[in-house]
């Protein structure tokens, strides 16, 4: 064993993303494309960078090519080291045979020897399918603060979307009193934003525990968390304020894109003290026509525009033709949207082609529309 290193993150990176649709039909959905050049994984391994994270696993599963692809040894986060830095972690063989992660904790516990080789004093437990900047060292100071076992990243949602998460009800000292999963009637909106610190001894004990209950879902916050409260463990919430989004569907994936063009939000991309990391492609600069009309959008590498864009988030490689109009619209890399053509609020995936005076969408509608070779979805 080598001796104890500070802090560990895991990344669970596996998830299928099936809401998203066609957006996730090749891929995980870490690796979607999100904000004009990076994907959805980019903003968790940035915070881990910035954060001064030294160690990341990060476990894969589901179509993991183009996210592993993306990934690479870490370069672009700085995690391509000799001692320490990024490892993908995928589903592997034993002497039983193959197996598929469980759960959120049994994607943990069938990694134990990488951690138990790495010897944490704590560990990061993140989600790779949120968009959002966050401090880790700032919630891991809160945690040695309240000698915490275990400490919850929460943040107040809508009293009304209380019952889509875990709620956390706590004291005047922020500890933990009780866990309720997706309540009908909630006590508090401190909703669980799945980002844990554990004491990793706890922690590996949990785990092993867990995987030999069979009556157990192997998740964190059906399983895990209820159990540890039960126990008198000591839980802590952390409160973030900050900008955070579950990109879980069509409408708040186009709607977080759109929300990056004025830093209505707070999440600026143009901060060079919280840089947003990604892997570079490379391409050459964009072009914009003599009679292009560009109001408010995002524009990236190698775009060629000539028609109207309005309010959209345009990835590389994209090509708007003189005529053409896009408004209230995320156009990912190699779309092609001919002259004539109109689209309102869409999402239009890699390497489509809009043809000549298409019609997608309308000024007063407000339904998402989601394009792809395999057909048109309205949300």
């Amino acid at each position: 064993m080598s001796s104890k290193v500070d802090l560990v993150a895991m990344l669970l990176a596996g998830g299928q993303g099936s809401r998203l649709k066609y957006l996730t039909s090749n891929t995980a959905k870490p690796a979607v494309p999100f904000g004009g050049k990076y994907k959805i994984i980019d903003f968790a391994l940035s915070n881990a960078r910035n954060s001064l994270v030294e160690n990341i696993g990060v476990l894969t599963q589901y179509k993991h090519f183009y996210l592993n692809e993306h990934i690479g040894i870490g370069q672009p986060w700085d995690y391509d080291r000799l001692s320490g830095g990024l490892k993908l972690l995928p589903p592997y063989f034993t002497e039983d045979g193959g197996r598929w992660y469980k759960g959120t904790a049994n994607a943990i516990y069938e990694n134990i020897d990488y951690l138990d080789n790495l010897n944490p004093e704590y560990v990061l437990i993140l989600s790779a399918d949120h968009i959002y900047k966050m401090n880790y060292r700032k919630m891991l100071s809160f945690h040695k603060e309240k000698g915490a076992d275990l400490t919850i990243a929460v943040m107040e949602v809508d009293w009304e979307e209380t019952s889509r998460f875990g709620i956390m009800n706590t004291d005047q000292d922020q500890k933990i009193v009780e866990f309720e999963e997706k309540p009908k009637n909630a006590k508090s909106n401190l909703a669980s934003m799945g980002i844990y610190i554990f004491n990793w001894t706890l922690l590996r004990k949990a785990l092993i525990e867990d995987y030999e209950d069979k009556e157990s879902s192997y998740d964190f916050g059906n399983d895990i968390i209820p159990r540890l409260l039960k126990s008198g463990t000591n839980l802590y919430a952390y409160k973030f304020e900050g900008y955070w989004k579950d990109v879980g569907t069509v409408r708040s994936y186009w709607e977080s894109n759109l929300e990056l063009i004025e830093d209505k939000n707070g999440l600026n991309v143009y901060d060079h003290a919280w840089k947003v990391y990604t892997k570079s492609k490379n391409l050459p600069p964009h072009y914009i026509g003599k009679n292009a009309q560009l109001n408010k959008t995002l524009v990236n590498e190698a775009c060629r525009i000539y028609g109207k864009v309005d309010n959209s988030v345009l990835f590389d490689q994209v090509t708007i033709e003189e005529g053409a109009e896009v408004y209230n619209s995320v156009i990912l890399p190699g779309v092609v949207v001919k002259k004539g053509a109109k689209i309102f609020n869409c999402v239009v995936t890699e390497n489509m082609t809009i043809n000549e005076n298409e019609f997608f969408g309308d000024i007063d509608d407000d339904s998402v529309y989601l394009i792809s070779q395999a057909g048109i979805l309205k949300e």
